[in-house]
């Protein structure tokens, strides 16, 4: 056998490795895929499940748990289990606590964030309203200097551009940004050595560029609003 191979084959978790629970979930997921379960659809009962695979009901009620800590199902009254709409970020939003998140966890969210935050032009300008952009100017009349912005005007006005998407997902990531911007003013980048960014743009400016400007305009302008950790990162 090849070394190549031997590497390959050293990736395969040994099946004897698997509780008996990790058994009875893989196999709950491959049955729900298989049979093209949709939200709402009701599940074979516990006992159901116990009898088809052989093994114990408190096995098979501890694997629905978990699937119920992914969302994935979810008990009813008088229906029992039945499939559910999974939520994409409810696990990550109960675990996301700073307390728990190393440095580089940190570092790599929000630089998530600068990644994200560079493909929103087109998505800002299809659907920005009035509305928005009125909500905008009240949150920079907030500010009280264009050039130093606090953590929490950063957080507001950032949080609004993310409403703006329409993507609710996107949306709610500003939750789970929220303890990056401590580790952002007070720990990674706040350092000794200042990065100094020739014509800055600030909230103001990309508000501007929002209102008359173009998508691709505004994209330029919030790299250079970025620029300050763009350079401290690359």
């Amino acid at each position: 056998m090849s070394v190549m191979s031997v590497t390959k084959l050293d990736t395969l978790e040994p099946l004897e490795s698997l509780s008996m629970t990790d058994r009875v979930e893989n196999s709950l997921r491959g049955y729900l895929t298989e049979n093209g379960f949709k939200p709402g659809d009701a599940l074979p009962n516990e006992q159901e499940i116990a009898q088809q695979l052989n093994v114990s009901r408190n096995v098979v009620r501890e694997a629905l748990s978990r699937l119920r800590m992914l969302g994935m199902v979810e008990a009813r009254p008088r229906r029992g289990m039945i499939m559910a709409q999974p939520d994409l970020l409810v696990g990550i939003e109960k675990v996301l606590n700073p307390a728990l998140l190393s440095q580089g966890n940190l570092k790599d969210i929000f630089e998530m964030r600068l990644i994200l935050e560079m493909g929103i032009p087109e998505f800002l300008f299809a659907r920005k309203t009035e509305k928005d952009l009125n909500e905008l100017e009240e949150i920079l009349s907030r500010q009280q200097d264009a050039a130093t912005v606090s953590k929490e005007e950063e957080i507001a006005f950032h949080g609004k551009l993310y409403e703006m998407t329409g993507n609710d997902v996107f949306s709610r990531f500003q939750t789970l940004l929220m303890p990056t911007f401590d580790h952002v003013f007070t720990g990674y980048y706040n350092t000794d050595k200042k990065i100094e960014i020739a014509n800055p743009v600030t909230h103001h400016d990309l508000l501007a560029i929002l209102k008359n400007g173009t998508p691709d305009e505004f994209r330029k302008a919030m790299y250079t609003h970025l620029a300050v950790y763009f350079a401290s990162i690359l």
